[in-house]
């Protein structure tokens, strides 16, 4: 049984319209690097990783990505990084593990990533200038 999508009652600020209009419902490297920059793990801001040590560690492990959209798997890894390497996340090698389970997610769906984000920036109060996303 297919649900509806409740989203659809959702009031969107035209500004977001315009950034979904380019990039739906994934992050771009400037939303990316937005959502990163308010990221902090257990003993403050994270140093995050770029596009190119993703892509690197990925590779590295042997893991190929079949559903990623623009930068949504460089949000995934820095959010794995501030919130469980090192604690349920051991090592780097079970972070690209981790990066390959979220992005190719076999019950996901489109925009899972950036719809998950977006949910929590506005349960905790976080404005996102839309037109600077652009």
């Amino acid at each position: 049984m297919e649900r509806e999508n409740l989203t659809k009652y959702d009031r969107i600020p035209e500004s977001m319209i315009n950034y979904k209009r380019y990039n739906g419902p994934h992050f771009s490297k400037k939303l990316c690097d937005f959502a990163v920059s308010k990221m902090k793990d257990k003993n403050g801001n994270i140093t995050p990783y770029t596009r190119e040590q993703v892509d690197t560690l990925l590779k590295t492990q042997g893991i190929e990505l079949q559903n990623n959209q623009l930068y949504d798997y460089v949000y995934v890894a820095n959010m794995c990084k501030a919130d469980y390497l090192g604690s349920s996340i051991p090592d780097e090698t079970h972070l690209a593990r981790y990066i390959k389970d979220v992005i190719d997610d076999p019950d996901g769906y489109d925009g899972i990533v950036f719809n998950r984000w977006y949910a929590d920036m506005s349960y905790i109060g976080i404005a996102i200038d839309w037109q600077e996303m652009l």
